[in-house]
């Protein structure tokens, strides 16, 4: 962004000013340490079947004028849309502050990223920063800009960024419809490989579940070490306290952003995860421990915007009533990881 130099007089002012003031009175640097940042490619805002097709079909060239030929229609939203849009509306908490920061980041170039963008501006997004890589991977920029979350539909930028150690995750199609009037936003994590790394998953792996049990069982008083999103809890709890700070001044504010645990665990193997959470200083609102309880049941009722977990069987089943996000990190993804060239 260029400097600004309002008021009268202002050309005057921009044409003799020595090039030492210029630099002085430039904005200042945009503050991205405060805010929940998110990226988002465009194949997870919005739905590219079509676009896809034809590049498939008719190659770079021929794309890049198709998008030209069809820069003022308007994308159909993608199976990420109903989060961010949710998401982005938590700002009002903090208008000259705004909490989330959503960036789009695009293997597109700038020129044929034009409809997108200009798919963000009919659907009402408020989101006016975007990468454009033309075909370069954008991952670097996961870190570079403190982004707690990178959401794609493109599963070998999600292995890659995983591997990495970056908070990628794969959101798989989708045919749930949320309500239009409904303004809440529901998230819900899977809790080992997702928010703890998959220590225990490897147990289960190699001593089954009655091996499994008895470690949570000999470590419930040792927290997990972190997994890939447990920054991002953190970043939405801090807009919780937000909301429970409006609730304490008015009783009648009924806080949107609500937190779910959704877990194969069950009793006693329980404790550990929420000692892990306790020490971990996150919280969430809702838990289930499910012990073998297909996770679909649960999360048809629940509904959340967003539902991560590391095994594509406890997503697969559910994705007619919610957006499912694919983290493949741990020892349940190796198989997956090694297919795709890529080492976890």
């Amino acid at each position: 962004m260029p400097p600004y130099y309002g008021g009268p007089g202002a050309q005057d002012r921009l044409e003799s000013a020595p090039f030492d003031a210029l630099v002085e009175v430039s904005l200042p640097a945009y503050d991205l340490s405060d805010r929940l940042v998110v990226g988002v490619a465009s194949s997870a805002l919005f739905d590219l079947t079509d676009s896809d097709a034809y590049f498939r079909a008719h190659g770079e060239g021929a794309y890049a004028r198709y998008q030209d030929e069809h820069v003022d229609v308007p994308l159909a939203p993608g199976p990420a849309m109903p989060f961010i849009a949710r998401l982005l509306e938590l700002n009002d908490l903090r208008p000259l502050d705004p909490l989330v920061e959503v960036i789009v980041l695009s293997r597109n170039d700038a020129s044929t990223g034009l409809r997108v963008m200009r798919s963000v501006e009919h659907h009402g997004l408020p989101v006016t920063r975007a990468f454009f890589t033309q075909g370069r991977s954008p991952l670097e920029y996961i870190p570079a800009l403190g982004m707690s979350l990178f959401l794609t539909q493109n599963q070998d930028d999600v292995l890659t960024a995983v591997a990495a150690g970056h908070p990628a995750g794969h959101v798989l199609p989708s045919s749930a419809v949320y309500e239009a009037n409904d303004t809440g936003l529901r998230i819900a994590f899977d809790f080992d490989a997702v928010l703890a790394t998959d220590e225990s998953e490897r147990v289960f792996q190699t001593d089954g579940l009655d091996g499994f049990v008895a470690n949570e069982v000999a470590k419930r008083h040792v927290a997990h070490a972190p997994g890939l999103l447990k920054p991002l809890l953190e970043d939405l709890n801090r807009i919780q306290r937000i909301e429970q700070d409006l609730q304490a001044v008015d009783p009648g504010y009924e806080p949107r952003l609500r937190i779910a645990l959704v877990t194969a665990r069950a009793a006693p193997a329980h404790e550990r995860a929420v000692q892990s959470l306790r020490s971990w200083g996150v919280t969430i609102n809702d838990a289930f421990f499910l012990g073998g309880i297909e996770k679909a049941t649960v999360l048809g009722v629940l509904r959340p915007h967003l539902f991560f977990d590391d095994q594509h069987g406890h997503l697969s089943g559910a994705l007619g009533h919610v957006a499912g996000v694919h983290v493949p990190y741990g020892v349940a993804n190796e198989t997956l990881a090694q297919a795709a060239g890529i080492e976890i």
